[in-house]
């Protein structure tokens, strides 16, 4: 495996969580979602990408989908986390903590014995 591969998969695990946070505190519509990971994240994502886990958390109950037609020339749709939701991602931060965690000892034990 190369390391890009590697980085793709691990940007492709991380991509749910990331767009469940971008809603976390207010709705967004989906190319808000996407600026918002841009900038706080340098998580360059298409729309080709973000839409289909969108569909895919309001099918599941995740994420609540209401149309607002009035903010913009053309309506846009707005995702906003359901309770299912917000359990979802509570759960889903416990387990990243948790993983973090793991593979931060690993690094630290192993700086520990190449210094």
């Amino acid at each position: 495996m190369t390391v890009e591969t590697w980085q793709e998969q691990l940007r492709r695990g991380g991509i749910e969580l990331a767009i469940l946070l971008a809603v976390a505190s207010s709705p967004r519509y989906g190319l808000s979602i996407i600026r918002h990971l841009e900038e706080y994240t340098d998580l360059v994502v298409t729309e080709g990408t973000v839409y289909p886990i969108l569909a895919r958390l309001t099918r599941e109950g995740t994420l609540l989908a209401e149309w607002v037609p009035d903010e913009a020339p053309h309506p846009r749709k707005y995702y906003r986390l359901t309770a299912k939701g917000r359990r979802d991602l509570d759960e889903m931060l416990g387990h990243w903590t948790e993983f973090a965690g793991k593979i931060d000892r690993l690094v630290e034990a192993t700086r520990g014995k190449t210094r």
